[in-house]
């Protein structure tokens, strides 16, 4: 899918992990952020743009074997606005940008193309949205004229505000796919999703 470039957000403090980086805590064979990146890499022919903040010489060193180009954010202290900010500046250009979060780890390329497909097919120019029992999920598609738009003023046209204030330009993807609101947050979380790997 040429038109699609994917941006990863792996930029994050994880501060309720305490001093730990939790994209880079294994789960299976892979780390946490590998799974995503594995995921994404198949539904684009361009390199998934990743984008670093917190510890970033361990992050690219994690994935100095991946398919992958490295947009550093060195303002992601400032949140995950700041992380969208720079990886819509230095993904390549395209007709449409998945952003996906570095630590949903059930989410797989077969997920990933329901969302694609589903925004292709009726998101005319919206920002399309997964949305599991009434909550807000991701990774979410951004096409090119709405990307242009939050460039020109990323701290109040940023996605969360965009989607929320301005719901004539989101297109729900309405799905019961629990992956698209799983991810992790605590040891708690990690432990879950270790234990559920195991049992699926």
């Amino acid at each position: 899918m040429s038109d699609i470039a994917v941006i990863v957000l792996a930029a994050g403090l994880s501060r309720r992990m305490g001093a730990i980086n939790k994209l880079l805590l294994s789960i299976g064979n892979d780390t946490l952020l590998s799974r995503v990146i594995s995921a994404c890499t198949e539904v684009s022919d361009h390199p998934v743009t990743v984008v670093t903040g917190h510890q970033q010489a361990a992050v690219t060193f994690a994935l100095s074997d991946a398919p992958v180009n490295f947009v550093h954010n060195g303002q992601f202290e400032k949140g995950q606005m700041a992380s969208v900010d720079a990886g819509l500046r230095g993904a390549p250009t395209a007709e449409s940008y998945l952003i996906a979060l570095g630590d949903q780890p059930n989410i797989k390329s077969g997920h990933l193309r329901d969302l694609l497909a589903a925004h292709h097919a009726k998101a005319d120019g919206r920002i399309t949205v997964p949305v599991v029992g009434g909550i807000r999920g991701n990774p979410i598609v951004v096409p090119a004229a709405q990307r242009t738009l939050m460039l020109k003023d990323p701290v109040n046209l940023g996605c969360r505000k965009l989607t929320r204030n301005c719901p004539e330009r989101v297109h729900q993807f309405v799905t019961d796919d629990a992956c698209f609101i799983t991810d992790i947050d605590t040891l708690e979380d990690l432990a879950s999703a270790r234990l559920n790997l195991i049992e699926s």
